[in-house]
Formats: C-alpha cells, structure tokens, sequence
C-alpha cells in the first residue's frame, strides 16, 4: 500500500540557547543550524524510514534547489511537488538545554498548493491506502474529499490547532490525531467528547506521558512513552504520526502500531532536528525488541 502526504515543506533555523526567552527578552543563541522541516515532510520521512511506500505532495519556492536537493537526500520524490513563485516556508525553531521548543513558521509556499497535482496524485491511489494531512498547507479540504471518494484512510494532525479548518476537514477525515492541549481545545470548542467526534478514532499524544487511542464503542487504547533523555522534541508528534500510518499501512494492529509509534518517537527526541532525526525502521525495532 501506499501512505500519501500533502504536506508542509520548511527550512527549519532550529537557535539552540540554554533556556526559551520570556516575553520582552533577549538571548543570544549558542548555535545556529539549517535544516529540513515542516509538519508534513516530516510525516512523510517518518513514514518512509518506518518502510512505507510515500508519496509526498507539496510545494516550494523556485530555484530553491537546497531544499529539493535536501528533500532527494532524504528519499522524497520530487514528482509531486510544485515550484511556486512564493518563497518555501520557514520555521524559526528555538531549543533549550531541556529539548523543549518555541517554534514561529511562516508558510509561504505551502498556502500556494496545486489542487490539479493533489487529485493527479490521488489519482494513482488505491482503496486502503492513507492520506497524511495537516494544518499547515492549502486545500486541505479538497484534499480529504478526494481521498475519501477513493476509499483512503484520511489522517488529520489538527496543528497548528484552529477550529475552523478542523469543521471544515472533519467530516472527510477517519483518524484524528491531536496532543493533549490540542484535544481539550478540541472538546470545549465543540462540546462534544473524544469518543464521539465523528471519526474512525482519536489519537492523542501526551509527551512523557505516552499516548491514547480512542474508538466510540471500545476501552481507549493506551500507550506508556518509552523514557528518554529528550535533545530535542522538535517534530516528535510528526513523527508519532508518519510511524503511526506506515505501521498501519503494513497490518499493524491499532495497539502495534501505538507501541511501533511510541518508541520511534522516543528516539527521534533524543536527536537533535526535525526531519534528519526521524528513526530508522531497524532502531525502532530493536529498540522494541529491547
């Protein structure tokens, strides 16, 4: 089967400092380093390296051959992604000493998406293949509808959490997935509890904490984090949901796939980056078997 994406592509300027600025404060960063980010392209390098077949749709800035050359050099095709007059988006990611982040994106060219080369993409699908879709891009909404009218699983990162786009989506969308802020924004906003959101499931991750599945009709699935020492939890919820699709792509149970996510999670903080630190299938694996 195949796990495709439409999703954000951004230059990451991760600034590691010992401690986040407060409001009105000034630092000075200890280290600067550009990378490959993005909500969506981190899904889908999570998803490749867990085994899956992806296909990632999106866009960038003309002449921007860094991050094409980038994006090669992590395995994405470049087939399905337009060249764009506005500039690639760009994230300014702020690091502590703990892992913790401050991140500011600017989404240029992922607002600016070709709805002709979405339903191209789509085109190529098959009945139980996966849709990866997050809040950070354009057609989003046509994106789903395409999907579902094809028979694809339609997987919704509801970030960064508006509730708007969310109504607009949801009734396309199969599994939910959300953090835990995320989740009690969800249920006050809309008054209606995580068992009965009209969806296949909930998934909600809760950092340190592990992770739930959560089905109308059936005991919530629950998943304990595996403990690390976190460098950098840049990208750790995308890469909970890019592991999350490709374990299910392959048969994986709900509850494997939950422990196969948790644990690629778990080593993708313990590396610094985004996208260059999302685990190979072989790491997750042992570290299962460990």
């Amino acid at each position: 089967m195949t796990v495709f994406c439409l999703g954000s592509i951004n230059i990451d300027h991760v600034y590691r400092l010992p401690a986040l600025p407060q409001a009105g404060e000034t630092l000075s960063a200890t280290s600067h380093t550009p990378g490959l980010g993005g909500k969506g392209i981190n899904q889908s390098v999570a998803a490749l390296r867990a085994g899956a077949r992806v296909v990632h749709i999106g866009a960038v800035g003309q002449g921007d051959a860094w991050i094409e050359a980038q994006l090669t050099a992590h395995g994405i095709a470049l087939d399905r992604i337009a060249r764009v007059t506005q500039g690639t988006g760009h994230a300014i990611v702020a690091v502590d000493d703990a892992g913790e982040n401050q991140i500011i994106i600017h989404p240029g060219a992922n607002q600016a998406q070709d709805l002709a080369m979405i339903d191209a993409a789509l085109a190529t699908a098959q009945p139980g293949d996966c849709l990866l879709v997050q809040n950070e891009t354009s057609h989003q909404v046509e994106a789903a509808r395409i999907a579902r009218a094809r028979g694809l699983r339609v997987f919704y990162s509801a970030a960064p959490f508006a509730l708007d786009p969310l109504r607009a989506i949801l009734p396309h969308v199969t599994h939910l997935l959300v953090n835990a802020g995320e989740a009690a924004a969800l249920v006050k906003s809309t008054g209606t509890a995580l068992p009965d959101q009209p969806v296949e499931a909930v998934i909600v991750t809760r950092g340190a904490q592990g992770a739930e599945w959560i089905s109308a009709g059936t005991e919530p699935l629950f998943q304990p984090a595996f403990p690390v020492i976190p460098v950098d939890t840049t990208g750790a919820g995308d890469c909970f949901a890019g592991s999350l699709a490709a374990a299910l792509d392959r048969g994986q149970t709900p509850a494997q796939a939950l422990r196969y996510a948790a644990a690629a999670a778990a080593l993708q903080v313990t590396q610094p980056g985004a996208a260059p630190a999302m685990p190979d299938r072989a790491k997750v694996e042992l570290l299962l078997a460990g």
